[in-house]
Parts: C-alpha cells; structure tokens; sequence
C-alpha cells in the first residue's frame, strides 16, 4: 500500500469533521455588566480559549489581548472578526477586532480593542472557558443596575443630609468621579437635543449612593422630560424631587413646574432600564485576496509546518495560487425590555473563487435567534448556532433551552442536526445537562448527557463533566467526555491561568482527548480501499458487517493526542514584559487492523517547542507595541527555529502600520535544510466613523537544500478591502 493510499481516511477525517471552522468568524457576542467598583466586558467565543497575555498603550485607549485556541479543529481559519458596543451613560465606545497573530498559526490569535474615551483598562482569564474579560476599572456605577424606587432612596439621602459636621464620612471618591461623568453625558445629550440619552445618563446617575450630584440630577430629569414631550413622567419626577427634597429655592421652581402638568400621575416607584431598548449592529466587509508564487526545482517538498505552495514540477514557474473575493456579512439585532431580551444574529461568508476549476462557497456560520425572559427564568436559542456546553461539539442547526428552577441553578436541554455533512449519512442528537453556579465558593460546574444518531444507529453517546474555579486572578476549568456505548474517554482536560496585581500571567493546559473524538460515522473513512465501490452510510456497512464489529473497529482506528503548556508573562522594566512558553504533542499509533488499516500509523513521537518573547510598549509613542519571539522546535525527524519580529503603530487616531518580519530555519534528519524568510505588513485605515480600509502584503523567500534537492522559491501573498460598521 503506497502512501497515498495509508493516510487518505485520515485525511479525510480531517475534511469532513473539522471543516466547520473554516472561514468561521468565533468572536461571538459581548455583555457589559457591573463587578463592584468596575464595569466588565465578558467576550464570548464559539470555541474554548486561553487567556495569554495583553499590552496596554499608554494613551489608554487601545489594549491588545493575546489568547489561544485550545481545540484546534482546522488549520484555515482565517476570517477576522469584529464587534462594536455602543457604550452610553458614560461608558466608553469600544470596538474589539479578532485576528490571527501571524498566519504561521491560525489558533493562536489577539483581540484589538480600541475604546473611545481613555481610562483605566485591563484584561483578564473569563468565567468560562469559552470567554475573556476586559474591565474598565472605576466604571461600574456607570452599568445600569436594577432599579431603586424613591421610598428606598429616601433613607440614604435624608442621612448624607442629616450629617454636616466636616469630618464625617461622604461618598465615595469614585461615586463623586463618576456622578460627575454622567452629569456631563446628560448635559451633551441635552444640548445635542438627544433627550432618551440625558434621561438615560440621569437615571444611572440616580441609582448610585447619594452625592453632590443627585439632587440637581432628580431636578434635571423632570425637565428633560418635559423637554421630550412626556408630561406625565415629567410630573411624576418632580413629585419625587419634592418628597425627598421638600425646602429650598429648587423645591419652590419645582413646584412652579408642577402647576402646569396633569394632576393625575404617581410618583416614579423606580429606576432602571424600563423603557424597551432596541439595537442594530454589524458589519458588512469585502476582501480580496491574491497570490503568486515563483520557483526553480525538480524536486520540491513540503516543510512539515507548511506554509509552502506546492507547486509542478519544472525548471522555472510562476503562477497564481490566489484569487479570491470575499464578502463577509454580520448582524445582530437585539430588543430589551423589563420583561425579556431577545437577539437576532445572521453571519454569512461568500467565497468567490477567480481561479480555473475552483468553485465558489457560501458558509452561513450563524442564524439564530434566542430569547431570555428577564422575570421566570427560561430562555431559548432556534437556528444555526454554535455550541455552549452540554457535549455538543459541532455547529449545528436546532433549538436549546434552559430553565433557572432554584438560585444559581439551571437545567437545560438541546436537539439539532450537525451543519457538516458526512458522506451520505443523516445525523442528529439531544442531550440535557445541568448547570450549578456555586457548587462552592468561586467555583461552578455542569453534568450533561449528549446522544447523536447516525442512520438510526448510535453514533455517540456521552456523559460528561465540567468544573470551573475563578477568584482574585485565578481561572481554571476541566472537563471530563467519556462514550457510553464505545466505552471509551473522549476529553480529559484541565487549564487554567493566574494572573497576579503586577499583570504576571501564568498559564498551564494538560489535555488528554481522542482524535477524532469517537463516533461510529468515523468508521466510513476507515474501509478497504480495494472496494470497488466504499459505502457512504452506515446502512451500506451494516450489510456486510455487524454492528459490534463496526464500533469495534472504530476504537481501533481511534488515538489519542496528547498536549501539555506551561507558560508565563511577567513585566521586567517600565515599558518591558518578557515570557516564555514550552509545549509539548504526541499523537499516539495506531496498531494494524485487517483490512481497513493493515499497516496501522506510527505515532508522531514527541514534537516539542520552546518560545521565549520580549515585548516593548510605548517606546517612541502612546500606542506602539513590539513582540520579538524566538521559537525551538524538535521532533523526531526534524529541528526549526521561528526567530519573529511584529510591530503595532497607531499613527493616529485614523491610522494603524503593523509592519513583521519572520526567519524559520529548520534541518531534517535526512539532511535537508530550508531556510524561509517572511516580511510583510498590515495597514489600517479608518476613512470614516464607521468605514475602514486594511490592506495586508507578505513575500517569502525560501531556500531548499540537501543531498537530492537544491530549489528556490517566492511567494507574494497580499489582501486589500473595506469594512462597513453599522
């Protein structure tokens, strides 16, 4: 049996279960909520993450956060991704891009977030293993809260008044700070003539604990009120401005106010965002890409990290590799009010290909739309979407939905259809797991069952845990996938970060899963390769061979991968941080099974890599950034060393340079050496508010030499498009 031949069900594997990354956008949503004194931005992902490292600029207005894919499903993600949260009440605008570091490894990625107004900003491990937080420090008053009616304020503010001696305790600092930031958003919102922003900024203003601000505030928004027209509302402010501020030169105008209003309207019994709230946003973008290579070979060969064309045989050839458009589509809309928060999100990529032969492809990625009821504690989730616990691991098109039954705790429930097709087979699952948000203090976890069916077998069957632990810097989550039916373990995982008060990041990830995971569908790329015609379900199987044999021989195809990291980011000087990280993989053998893998597979032995970096911040400017890297590979047949140079540059507020420069060397144990060198840059351009410009160019220059081979050869690599922001 030839090569070809030995590893084409692997290959195979690869395209019909991994696929559903390709060309997938995995920023998914972001929520801003309040965490004491600040205010926290939770970023949510499709797939699980690894907190890193961020640099922050000094201007405060643009932090990097560096993470990593933890499950690498398929190596062409490539799509960039981006959200933009609206702010108001004093909380800033910001815009977070996702993108890949470099395209010599697609997992491991960065967000960029650039925040309208500067502040005090930093970036964290999430609460689950599919987020990150960035907190915006001193900014939680500023997060809407549930409402407090004026009898319950009454109290507080009869007590700040009560007191005048000089030495006693008033509010505090913070509360003054951001009183005084709402304060100024009410009054350019009422200037600007935008009433239901001043009257926003106001009512969060209102519910924090009683400052300098809060009588004048519950003044201003009776006015505001009768500004916008709502005469009613406006009568019932002032009713309240007077039970808590009876005396005083303000009562007596209010009172004036309050002789020309409808008699008939109760005092305002609470705050909060009451009034129904509905946003569109998203994006729509077009990108083209192109390429072109040049080599001069007879014998030319991949390096095994890739990232090499393989090109025909011929003393002399240039040709094209690339030409493609693509358009990328992404909206979300979402309506809140006292009752429910509903969304609505469509993400679509459309490839057209320009190249002879190559067909063009449309990938729906997201149509969904979920409801959350904001009073009895069910919510649900119909459409394509991605997976958020309960086992599921796939993409899929169906419906979820969860019940809070007790505090803190919450059952749900999922049916759908996997989005990737699998030969001529029909698939679908259900499951039901539950969630508990404090199994103990700081610590969460959920208990599932996930059954998928293939051509009415059982194609899957698990059950399954998850534990995760997070307080004061420390994020870990593990998780434990074992079949029912294959009787055998799926996932073993456990990773987790600590990240100390001097912005020291320690990271760790031991993982321990099958691969492919297993499922009976595996086996219908695992058949004799003499068959005349292979079976493309699992009925065409079932013909020739029992049911107990075909799960057997699925766990005999099935190996395990096993990864470890270790790794760390500690600041070194003023304007320095330094890390290193060390990794470890080996994808265990396959022994030899009749007919369908005779030969078996060979383990990949141990592959390890060492990286070190040095990363620069500020150094001429308020918001430039520089990683210098060296990584040390090693397998069994083969040593690389990554030496990498990348550079961020915000010129101003418009323009952003990301110059790189890459040097790989690597030697193999027959003798062949390459040596590959990649400068490129990355532009961006912001034309206006809401449009930007990006244009992306890379050349490499790689040199193969060895016993049988001496060959060159270059390739241009480059993408120029727009995206519009709504």
């Amino acid at each position: 049996m030839n090569i070809r031949k030995k590893l084409w069900p692997a290959a195979l594997i690869a395209q019909a279960y991994f696929s559903p990354l390709a060309q997938a956008q995995i920023l998914d949503d972001i929520e801003v909520k309040r965490e004491g004194k600040d205010a926290v931005a939770m970023v949510r992902f499709t797939v699980p993450v690894q907190f890193q490292r961020s640099i922050a600029s000094k201007s405060g207005d643009l932090i990097q956060i560096f993470y990593s894919i933890l499950q690498n499903k398929d190596a062409t993600i490539t799509q960039v991704g981006e959200r933009r949260v609206a702010g108001g009440n004093g909380i800033p605008q910001f815009v977070v891009t996702d993108e890949a570091v470099s395209n010599d490894d697609l997992f491991k990625r960065k967000l960029l977030v650039r925040i309208s107004q500067p502040g005090a900003i930093k970036a964290r491990a999430g609460r689950t293993k599919d987020s990150l937080e960035i907190v915006l420090e001193g900014m939680g008053p500023l997060v809407l809260m549930p409402a407090r009616t004026a009898e319950q304020r009454m109290p507080e503010v009869q007590a700040v008044e009560a007191i005048p001696a000089p030495s006693a305790p008033g509010p505090e600092p913070e509360v003054e700070v951001n009183a005084g930031k709402l304060m100024a958003a009410a009054d350019a919102a009422n200037d600007r003539g935008d009433y239901q922003d001043a009257i926003t900024a106001l009512n969060t203003l209102l519910n924090l604990p009683p400052n300098s601000r809060t009588r004048k505030a519950q003044e201003q928004i009776g006015l505001t009120r009768l500004k916008a027209g709502d005469n009613q509302r406006a009568r019932g402010e002032f009713e309240t401005f007077l039970k808590l501020y009876p005396t005083g030169p303000d009562s007596d105008l209010v009172r004036q106010f309050l002789v020309n209003l409808p008699a008939t309207v109760a005092v305002v019994k609470g705050r909060g965002p009451t009034e129904p709230v509905s946003t569109t946003n998203g994006s729509l973008s077009v990108f083209y890409y192109g390429g072109q290579s040049q080599t001069r070979s007879q014998d030319f060969v991949d390096s095994p990290l890739g990232g090499l064309p393989v090109l025909l045989s011929e003393s002399n050839l240039s040709g094209t590799d690339q030409k493609q458009v693509q358009t990328n589509l992404d909206l979300s809309w979402r309506y809140r009010d006292a009752e429910k928060d509903m969304r609505f999100v469509v993400r679509d990529n459309y490839s057209a290909d320009l190249m002879p032969n190559r067909p063009s492809k449309n990938r729906l990625s997201a149509l969904y739309f979920d409801q959350r009821s904001l009073t009895n504690g069910t919510s649900f989730k119909v459409g394509r979407q991605s997976p958020v616990g309960g086992g599921v691991l796939y993409r899929f098109d169906g419906i979820q939905g969860s019940y809070t039954f007790a505090p803190k705790w919450k059952a749900s429930a999922v049916y759908g259809v996997p989005t990737d097709v699998l030969l001529d087979s029909k698939r679908h699952f259900y499951g039901a797991w539950v969630d508990a948000d404090a199994l103990a203090p700081n610590m969460s976890g959920s208990v599932y069952l996930n059954q998928q069916m293939i051509d009415d077998q059982i194609d899957r069957s698990a059950v399954g845990a998850e534990l995760r632990y997070f307080n004061d810097g420390v994020a870990l989550s593990g998780q434990m996938d074992y079949d029912q039916v294959l009787q055998g373990l799926n996932i073993a995982t456990v990773q987790g970060s600590w990240q100390f008060a001097d912005s020291t990041v320690i990271n760790f990830l031991v993982d321990r899963r099958a691969t492919p995971v297993r499922s009976l569908g595996n086996i219908l790329f695992f058949q004799d390769p003499m068959l005349p015609t292979p079976a493309r379900n699992i009925q065409d199987l079932l013909a020739t061979t029992p049911i107990d044999m075909l799960r057997g021989q699925v766990n005999g195809i099935t190996s395990f991968q096993t990864q470890g990291m270790l790794g760390f980011t500690t600041p070194v000087a003023t304007n320095w941080q330094a890390g290193a990280n060390l990794n470890y993989t080996n994808v265990d053998e396959i022994q030899p099974i009749a007919v369908i893998l005779p030969n078996g597979q060979p383990s990949t032995g141990d592959l390890w890599s060492l990286g070190m970096q040095l990363i620069g911040s500020n150094l001429y400017s308020s918001r430039d950034t520089h990683v210098f890297s060296a990584t040390f590979m090693s397998g069994p047949t083969y040593k690389g060393t990554m030496l990498s140079y990348n550079n961020l540059t915000g010129i101003d507020e418009n323009w952003q340079v990301e110059p790189s420069l890459r040097l790989y060397l690597q030697e193999d144990s027959l003798g062949n050496k390459m040596k590959r060198w990649t400068p490129g840059v990355r532009m961006t351009y912001r034309l206006m508010k809401r449009v930007s410009l990006e244009t992306e160019l890379s050349y490499e220059i790689a040199d193969s030499t060895g016993p049988t081979r001496n060959e060159s050869s270059q390739r241009m690599f480059y993408y120029i498009g727009a995206r519009f922001d709504f």
